[in-house]
């Protein structure tokens, strides 16, 4: 029998976690009890529990100033999602006038049109 430690459990993405799940991670991983953690936040340890177990819903300043005490940064943002559009292309298409866009668009169409039947051709022909 050998004495390796099993592998550690990956945690869940950051997104699939609560908050009370961070800071209680964060906790064990400093080797706090909720009752240190409370004295250093200048709280409860009643208050930590409930958010830990998710009674509560602590607001950004709360967890802020929570890993603050840990010495520790909650950094929270937001950042553009990327919806795999072409921001440029929209951008160059708007300055042209209404009828030069809609001349475009029906320009495209036709050239997709074109190109489904090139292709249902070729496929008529291999069929054969």
């Amino acid at each position: 029998m050998t004495n390796e430690k099993p592998p550690p459990i990956e945690p869940a993405p950051l997104e699939d976690r609560t908050p009370g799940e961070l800071l209680r991670e964060a906790r064990t991983r400093h080797e706090l009890s909720q009752q240190q953690l409370a004295v250093r936040a200048g709280t409860t340890q009643s208050a930590i529990a409930r958010i830990e177990h998710d009674r509560t819903s602590p607001s950004i300043k709360t967890l802020t100033a929570l890993f603050q005490a840990m010495e520790e940064d909650f950094v929270f943002g937001t950042r553009p999602r990327d919806w795999g559009v072409d921001l440029t292309l929209n951008h160059s298409n708007l300055e042209y006038e209404a009828t030069g866009r809609l001349e475009r668009g029906l320009g495209f169409s036709d050239f997709v049109r074109e190109v489904r039947g090139q292709i249902s051709d070729r496929k008529a022909l291999e069929e054969r």
